[in-house]
């Protein structure tokens, strides 16, 4: 190397610019701080080291304010977002505030947070710390690691975030679909029987890890295209959407769907109305203008990869639903309802919800009477598929 070569000066900006060309995974390193509060901050540099000892390291900004607080806890929690976890990265960028308020976690052996609907985790102590520059290289050494959702990745690429598609990871994409759209084939009459008696729209939807998915759709003839979803839509599955299909669910299962609503969900009013749904066996949503801001937000996702910004603002308006609109104790036969989904669960073998079927385009200002009618007409059909499924609803509690 010349004396010229090692003096020269790299413009930082073009240097940002030029390796932003190179993509890289997004994770959020987490730990706890002096007091036991929750710390953590999102890297772009985070590489695998050596297999034997088991070792990681991520490089922080030395000027960074949260990274003293991880050194001297002496251990970190690698979390592997992603690609619908951009929220994470906005709240983990906070200044000032708690950055753990909308981010649900648990901790881990070592007490670090591990987030919940994170691809992948892996717990770390420090071993050791170098100088590199305007940057710190933190070596970790792996205690402990797991995968908990083997989902598309949060990539960080010329200066934006999005996921990772190949031709590689098309056909599992679409396997996941393979299961329900069968079952789909075996609803479909009765679906299109429902739409064509009660003048409805009829849907079916799942859930696939965090998403909830649109499988099929029968309309009556005189509705005109459904406005607000679309066959194939996915969408990030957060409280208090499609409550039967979680309805029944337990321990984990129960405990990260619940903390995709965010600090701000009401846990005691989430759960009676999920214990209303379990007992009665359906789910009924009132019009509201919350409901309305969310399905306006479902509307302008694309039919795959419901990421970046659009799929946070279809979780933030998820959030921001009234629980009170959602599964009134009882139904008052005489008095007048303004009902947007009507839904009921199709079990499996299992006895666990396979698919939701959901009654959309309802007329408005129903009587108690008819919101009765509707419901024992979905309620015939889900229990009708049921059987088809050779499956059978869980034993009462």
């Amino acid at each position: 190397m010349t004396l010229t070569e090692a003096n020269t000066v790299i413009d930082p900006g073009h240097f940002r610019t030029v390796l932003g060309h190179f993509p890289t995974g997004v994770v959020a390193i987490t730990s706890t701080d002096s007091a036991g509060m929750p710390v953590g901050m999102a890297v772009g540099s985070f590489t695998s080291v050596s297999l034997d000892p088991a070792l990681v390291a991520f490089l922080p900004d030395k000027s960074s304010s949260t990274f003293p607080k991880i050194r001297e806890s002496g251990r970190f929690c690698v979390n592997v977002l992603g690609a619908g976890q951009q929220d994470v990265c906005r709240s983990l960028a906070l200044k000032g505030s708690d950055k753990f308020a909308s981010i649900y976690w648990a901790p881990t052996h070592h007490g670090n947070p591990r987030i919940y609907d994170s691809i992948a985790w892996i717990d770390c102590t420090i071993e050791t710390i170098h100088d590199a520059g305007d940057h710190f290289l933190v070596i970790g050494r792996v205690t402990s690691l797991d995968v908990d959702d083997a989902a598309l990745p949060l990539i960080f690429f010329q200066g934006g975030y999005g996921c990772f598609s190949s031709t590689s990871l098309t056909a599992p994409g679409e396997a996941d679909l393979l299961r329900p759209l069968s079952i789909v084939d075996q609803a479909r009459p009765e679906m299109e029987a429902v739409a064509r008696e009660l003048g409805v729209e009829c849907c079916a939807s799942v859930a696939i890890r965090d998403q909830l998915v649109l499988v099929g759709s029968s309309m009556a003839s005189t509705l005109p295209t459904s406005p607000h979803i679309r066959l194939g839509q996915r969408m990030p599955f957060v409280p208090p959407l499609a409550l039967p299909l979680m309805a029944w669910a337990e321990g984990r299962e129960l405990d990260r769907w619940i903390g995709r609503g965010g600090a701000a969900l009401d846990r005691d009013l989430l759960m009676q109305a999920t214990t209303r749904v379990r007992d009665r066996g359906w789910s009924l949503v009132l019009r509201s203008d919350a409901q309305v801001r969310f399905e306006g937000a479902v509307a302008r996702l694309p039919l795959t990869g419901a990421t970046g910004s659009l799929a946070s603002d279809v979780t933030e308006a998820a959030r921001a639903l009234s629980l009170e609109g959602y599964e009134p104790a009882e139904i008052d036969q005489s008095a007048t309802y303004d009902v947007r989904i009507i839904s009921a669960p199709v079990f499996g073998e299992d006895a666990q919800p396979a698919l939701l079927l959901s009654l959309y385009q309802l007329p408005r200002h129903l009587s108690g009477a008819a919101v009765e009618q509707y419901r024992d007409r979905l309620m015939t059909a889900a229990e009708t598929v049921t059987d088809k499924l050779g499956g059978h609803a869980p034993p009462a509690s």
